[in-house]
């Protein structure tokens, strides 16, 4: 297998924030079981994190933290911000793992995230202008379907959705297109589970999209099943930035996975599950804030110019296999 790569580089792409985990369910206002995968968005100046919370019955909601830095001094909701829908039996077991992207031609704020019905997972999408009032869209996709985002903005037209269904027992990351939020088609695997690999079992994206001027950059977490249990790693890739549908380049190794204590010590030990990114212009700092364990929420930290250095070497993804 020919690597092109220098190891030692990549491990170092991500580093830990140095006092993680930076919000634990003792931080919370009321009783909780687990916080942790949030979507994430910077607005003002101001981080927000709308974090999955796991009650104490097992079924999750939605409660927003702030942070003036994105790393400290978080301002948690006193009661849950998002509960599942009354009227809809879509989310009877909860809801789950927000991604959030800003759509400029609606002037407002698209968060897709997994309603747990009575059938299955499923993606259902609801809007905001404010993080206050958020209106319901209901399921875009039927189950067993998760990790989904929308794109920002429309390609020819259409919106691209990016989500991972399981079919055939397959679980790959799926890309599928709508002139209008409500009618999805043109569905088709984007991103591979590679046989063998680290991530040979299931992928599933991580953070949000994040346009770059060489394209979009794709934080995906890949699945491997071991005697032990499973281990949740992050891989990239980056896809072109008029055509999604296409792959420029895929990592080959992983670039951040679990090592430390509180990514081993929870509901479910070495996951690493990214699902919110900011970048922070004027420095370039890449913070990625991921589930650990399934039970806190941690930070890595990347220079976003060494970062995409690195995604620009890899090979494409039709030269990952060996």
């Amino acid at each position: 297998m020919k690597i092109s790569i220098d190891q030692k580089q990549q491990k170092f792409l991500f580093h830990h924030y140095k006092n993680n985990p930076i919000l634990t369910p003792t931080d919370w206002p009321y009783l909780v079981n687990a916080v942790f995968n949030p979507g994430a968005v910077e607005i003002d100046g101001e981080t927000l994190l709308l974090v999955r919370v796991e009650d104490m019955r097992g079924f999750s909601h939605f409660t927003l933290a702030r942070s003036k830095d994105g790393k400290t001094n978080w301002c948690i909701d006193s009661t849950p911000t998002v509960m599942p829908h009354k009227n809809s039996r879509e989310a009877e077991w909860g809801i789950e793992d927000p991604r959030i992207v800003y759509l400029q031609e609606r002037q407002e704020y698209a968060i897709t995230y997994v309603s747990f019905s009575k059938g299955g997972p499923l993606v259902s999408l609801m809007l905001t202008k404010d993080f206050r009032k958020f209106n319901h869209m209901g399921p875009l996709l039927p189950p067993e379907d998760k990790d989904a985002s929308l794109f920002p903005r429309r390609f020819k037209g259409r919106f691209a959705l990016i989500h991972r269904p399981i079919i055939r027992g397959e679980a790959h990351i799926w890309i599928s297109f709508s002139p209008d939020l409500k009618y999805w088609g043109e569905h088709e695997i984007l991103i591979p589970t590679r046989p063998g690999w680290w991530d040979c079992h299931r992928v599933g994206l991580g953070t949000q999209p994040i346009e770059t001027s060489e394209g979009w950059l794709i934080i995906y977490h890949g699945v491997r099943i071991t005697t032990s249990g499973s281990l949740y790693r992050v891989g990239l890739a980056l896809l072109d930035l008029d055509n999604p549908k296409k792959i420029i380049h895929r990592s080959q190794e992983w670039v951040f996975g679990p090592k430390e204590k509180y990514e081993y010590t929870g509901d479910v030990p070495g996951v690493t599950f990214p699902s919110g990114a900011i970048i922070d212009k004027e420095t370039g700092e890449l913070r990625v804030y991921y589930g650990a364990a399934d039970k806190v929420i941690g930070l890595a930290i990347a220079n976003m110019k060494e970062l995409m250095e690195y995604i620009l070497k890899c090979q494409n993804s039709d030269q990952t296999y060996p």
